[in-house]
């Protein structure tokens, strides 16, 4: 007999799969679904819906808690090269070699900008921060961040050379500060200071020239208002606090103000503020922005002057006013001027700008217009124009809500063309 016709139970089966059992549930969904709309139109389409929402609002949640996350902690920002005169270059974080600054270098936290004995750089930050490095210097961005609260955290130290600095109004519970040797200084808001250090002579020092500001070093707190500084050597305990004098606020001729000249030679009238205590002021005029050669060095005792004998071309001038000891002032700030022959051809020249790029305040702006053509931004000059006439340039960090931005070229027979373009900055 065979076994399987002896008596007993037998038990069979057959093999499932799980997409067998996945069909066949879909299929019944499917099937009663079908039913439901025909016997219950609306009650099905609320279900529908509500089902979506559900699943809407799920993923919302997930989203933002992934975004919340993510933006809670402070987040590295890049700063950005906004004027290049001379031999300046840059050392990126974690690299050992040097690249040649230009537009198109970003400057973020770790790297170290160096400028030559010719060299000039303006670094503008995203909270408004600008730093102008002067001849010789070398400084480290140490911090460059931003919050949430779109609080910034911006730190750099002057390792050498000179380094003029303002602040801008930026966010309550944001920082800016700079060190020098050992010395902190921390700004406050629309403040603007003096960096000056010299590893060499072991002199170091931090003048404050507008705004308000607080040098820590060692334990020792010092605060300082307009034209008060501290100068220290490094085995110094403390620091010595001084006044300065302040400078003439120049006048006229204006910052990048074009002056327009029928012969080869223009007279120009310079004036500036008159200063208390002041018994002259010393003007002198250069054709280079650092002076290292004057064309007009000149002492008068009057707040304004006019000289005679200029030909065409940019120029650059700065006043100090001195007392009855003969103690001179701080320069003031250095004005550039160009004068421009005028011709008869005043036609409009070629002027094209290309969309704007927005990073943060800061607004990038590309270009073209005639070659040898001088380009104006809200009234400040583009430093370099290309041969082509193409430029590139980034302006100043612009404040909340609507700003009209102007662009003007020029050309040397006094040919002008300008575009006004609106921008909003949220």
């Amino acid at each position: 007999m065979s076994s399987s016709s002896k008596p007993g139970i037998h038990v069979a089966w057959k093999t499932v799969t799980y997409r067998s059992v996945a069909l066949g549930v879909l299929f019944i969904g499917v099937v009663l679904f079908v039913g439901m709309n025909f016997a219950f139109p609306q009650f099905t389409q609320k279900g529908v819906k509500s089902v979506s929402n559900l699943g809407s609002r799920l993923l919302e949640l997930v989203v933002g808690a992934g975004g919340t996350a993510k933006g809670g902690a402070g987040s590295s920002q890049q700063a950005h090269i906004t004027a290049l005169d001379g031999s300046v270059r840059v050392k990126k974080a974690g690299s050992n070699s040097w690249v040649t600054a230009d537009y198109n270098v970003p400057v973020e936290k770790g790297d170290v900008v160096q400028t030559g004995s010719e060299g000039m750089a303006k670094i503008v930050f995203n909270d408004g921060t600008n730093y102008t490095v002067k001849q010789d210097s070398l400084i480290v961005i140490e911090e460059n961040s931003a919050n949430d609260q779109q609080q910034t955290n911006v730190a750099v130290a002057v390792s050498t050379g000179t380094v003029d600095l303002s602040t801008a109004t930026y966010v309550q519970g944001s920082k800016s500060k700079v060190t020098v040797a050992g010395a902190t200084a921390s700004l406050a808001p629309d403040s603007a200071a003096m960096v000056r250090n010299d590893p060499k002579a072991d002199q170091h020092e931090i003048l404050l020239k507008k705004g308000s500001g607080e040098i820590t070093r060692n334990g020792e707190v010092i605060h300082l208002a307009d034209w008060e500084k501290v100068a220290f050597q490094s085995q110094s305990p403390r620091m010595a606090k001084l006044k300065e004098i302040g400078p003439p606020t120049p006048i006229s001729p204006a910052n990048m103000m074009p002056i327009f000249s029928a012969g080869e030679t223009k007279p120009v009238e310079f004036s500036w503020t008159q200063m208390a205590n002041a018994v002259g002021y010393r003007l002198r005029i250069s054709r280079n922005p650092y002076f290292s050669s004057t064309i007009v060095d000149r002492k008068v005792n009057t707040a304004d002057v006019i000289v005679s004998g200029l030909n065409e071309g940019a120029y650059y001038w700065v006043v100090q006013s001195y007392d009855a000891n003969d103690k001179e002032s701080m320069e003031s700030q250095k004005n550039r001027f160009t004068i421009i022959p005028k011709g008869k051809n005043t036609a409009a020249i070629n002027l094209e700008v290309d969309p704007f790029t927005q990073h943060g305040h800061v607004i990038e702006l590309t270009g073209k217009t005639e070659a040898g053509a001088r380009v104006m931004v809200n009234g400040r000059e583009v430093p370099v124009v290309s041969v082509d006439g193409s430029f590139h340039y980034f302006m100043p960090p612009l404040p909340q809500g609507e700003s009209v931005i102007t662009i003007t070229a020029q050309n040397a027979k006094g040919g002008v063309n300008t575009l006004q373009k609106k921008i909003v900055i949220q």
